[in-house]
């Protein structure tokens, strides 16, 4: 057997073995500094960092947009990002350790909020080719396996991606580059390849999703908030099928369409 590096496994494939070029996805610590205060340490991929500890203050309803920020700053190593607002803040008492598979974090205080809905429906093959879009735009996964990968689109034209170790961490991602962008979204759907627990619902929520759709599964918690929410929430989406576990009236099918509803291909 050759001698190997971490970025040179070897494959037992077929009862043999052969020396492979897969490097494994990094794994880094960032630690979030709010106004000058430590508040927690992200377990996280090391890409888009100032990006996810804004959308992360974003989801966790501490800064409503970008205006509340007053400087963003990362030092050298990349280990810290230290963000300042325009106001004073408390950093929550309680976090709650979130079912992420890097250990996600998210506030006591943080609540889930309706998502506004709209007489749009959307046709299946969107949900469709979204899917498979997310399969191309996942470059990091497609070098290393091993990350997650979600992005935010209208369906049509506009797309926003993030990669990264946590699930959690891609709606981040999303979520701080949604606040530096200016484009008008006609719509939101989520697409992501991480199970959609009920933080990933309510983070979803929080960026205006009014479809979630996952290339796995949705929890039973989720289930719920998602029928609460207006939110239709799709599992086990593949290139030919889908699931619908909630709101499949925004998904065009044979089901009646109600009048004034406009369908988009």
């Amino acid at each position: 057997m050759t001698n190997f590096t971490a970025n040179n496994p070897l494959l037992f494939f077929d009862g043999s073995w052969k020396e492979i070029e897969r490097p494994a996805p990094q794994e880094v610590s960032i630690n979030l500094y709010v106004n000058g205060k430590f508040w927690l340490t992200f377990k996280c991929s090391p890409f888009l960092i100032e990006m996810m500890a804004i959308g992360f203050l974003y989801n966790e309803h501490i800064i409503s947009s970008k205006s509340d920020l007053a400087h963003v700053s990362t030092c050298e190593n990349n280990s810290t990002v230290d963000i300042w607002l325009n106001y004073t803040v408390e950093r929550p008492e309680n976090w709650v350790k979130t079912s992420g598979c890097t250990g996600g974090q998210t506030s006591s205080a943080a609540f889930i909020e309706a998502v506004s809905d709209s007489n749009e429906i959307i046709c299946p093959q969107i949900i469709i080719d979204q899917m498979l879009k997310l399969h191309t735009l996942q470059i990091q996964y497609h070098q290393t396996r091993g990350i997650h990968c979600s992005i935010l689109t209208d369906g049509i034209e506009y797309d926003l991606v993030a990669e990264d170790i946590g699930r959690h961490n891609t709606i981040d991602k999303l979520a701080g580059q949604l606040l530096f962008d200016t484009r008008l979204w006609k719509r939101k759907i989520l697409i992501t390849s991480g199970r959609i627990s009920s933080e990933m619902l309510q983070k979803s929520a929080r960026v205006g999703a009014s479809i979630v759709v996952t290339r796995t599964s949705p929890t039973q918690a989720s289930i719920q908030s998602a029928a609460e929410l207006q939110i239709c929430l799709i599992g086990y989406a593949r290139k030919n099928q889908f699931t619908v576990y909630s709101h499949p009236e925004k998904i065009a099918s044979s089901i009646k369409v109600q009048e004034n509803s406009t369908i988009v291909c």
